[in-house]
């Protein structure tokens, strides 16, 4: 049975506190329509939500109109279990562009204020027909000793589908593609990196899949006291895919200390189908690094929210952000809103206003609050 509904809601209302891929993928076709000197670009955003769905976002990209350069054509559902599933994670398959891996971020009894235990779940789904066609589902690690955030980043490689989850500790997986079977789980020993040191470990691999790189926010004196740096590390894919992590280089780039006022928390990346520059989203911020180097090119900020993704146009000009952002919900209330965000990637500034991708929906089925995270993106000629 399809599950890809038209106007239902997109992102769901979400409990909890604050903590609330791949590249572009070589197969996706650059847009190829003109106007006013700069290419338009079509295509299809897949964004990741608290409800065990993705908002499925037709997309119109226009840098020529510098106020409103996205236009949202129209907005779908693709459902991958409800409530039980929260995700943050899409990863479409670098090979084939119908199927797309997920993961979820809570164990799927965090509804239940009551419960013991709980599982959670990895699997994908067919981007053609809405059918999940693999489900896994596990409970978390014992050394996992906190699990309030699990799985919100991942990469790949040709043969493997590689998750990494937020919890104290962090870990990753690497599940086979083709049969969705663990083949490891790998904790961060090899790096010397002992548990609460470091919080929120996401990553992703190099386009040419040979590297996969780690971020995780550094708290020397504890997990969550938040110090606004990140560690950056790259490791060995190959090494990675046998359950090992062979360091190759590290770097650390620097933040606003969270307080009161927020501050900068890394999550989820991107880099450009070139390779030439990883897209670091960081809360109060993003950032433009070179890949080569591992050095900032660019802050990204002031912004209108909270940004936890950073994905790129397939040939690198420009990436889109999503945002957690204020904003009035269908009753007047204070609320959030899910948005997405251009930025000019060679000229190093944001362009025109933030979309809405959540609230079209949320607000005819009187769902006031949207809680969006991580996405990919399927373009269109």
């Amino acid at each position: 049975m399809k599950k890809i509904l038209s106007t239902v809601g997109i992102l769901s209302l979400v409990a909890g506190a604050y903590l609330t891929l791949s590249t572009v993928n070589s197969y996706s076709p650059v847009a190829t329509a003109e106007a006013g000197g700069k290419k338009v670009y079509n295509g299809t955003l897949y964004v990741a939500g608290m409800g065990g769905h993705f908002s499925v976002v037709d997309v119109t990209i226009d840098p020529n109109n510098t106020a409103a350069p996205i236009k949202v054509n129209s907005t779908d559902m693709l459902d991958i279990g409800g409530n039980g599933y929260p995700t943050h994670d899409a990863r479409i398959d670098a090979s084939d562009k119908n199927t797309m891996y997920w993961s979820t971020y809570k164990l799927d009894t965090w509804k239940d204020k009551k419960a013991k235990g709980g599982n959670l779940h990895v699997g994908k789904s067919n981007l053609a027909t809405g059918e999940v066609i693999a489900d896994v589902a596990f409970p978390a690690p014992e050394r996992a000793k906190w699990t309030g955030a699990n799985y919100c980043a991942s990469g790949q490689s040709a043969t493997s589908y590689i998750p990494l989850s937020m919890a104290n500790e962090g870990y990753l997986d690497v599940y086979d593609k083709k049969t969705m079977k663990l083949k490891h789980r790998v904790f961060l020993d090899d790096l010397g990196i002992k548990a609460g040191e470091t919080t929120f470990l996401h990553g992703i691999n190099t386009p040419d899949m040979k590297k996969f790189l780690l971020t995780v926010n550094e708290t020397p004196t504890g997990f969550t006291k938040w110090t606004g740096n990140t560690k950056l590390i790259y490791v060995d894919m190959a090494a990675l895919e046998q359950g090992k992590l062979v360091k190759l280089q590290e770097a650390v780039i620097t933040g606003k200390p969270k307080d009161a006022s927020g501050g900068t928390i890394t999550f989820r990346q991107y880099f450009t189908n070139d390779g030439k520059y990883l897209l670091q989203s960081g809360a109060d911020r993003g950032y433009l690094i070179d890949a080569a180097t591992l050095k900032v090119l660019d802050e990204i900020t002031p912004l209108p929210g909270e940004n936890h993704d950073i994905v790129p146009t397939p040939d690198g000009k420009y990436a889109v952000l999503t945002l957690r952002e204020k904003a009035k919900d269908f009753e007047g209330n204070d609320s959030v809103d899910g948005t997405i965000l251009l930025y000019d990637i060679e000229a190093m500034k944001t362009v025109g206003k933030s979309e809405s991708v959540c609230f079209s929906c949320h607000k005819g089925e009187g769902i006031g609050k949207a809680i969006l995270c991580g996405l990919d993106a399927s373009w269109k000629m």
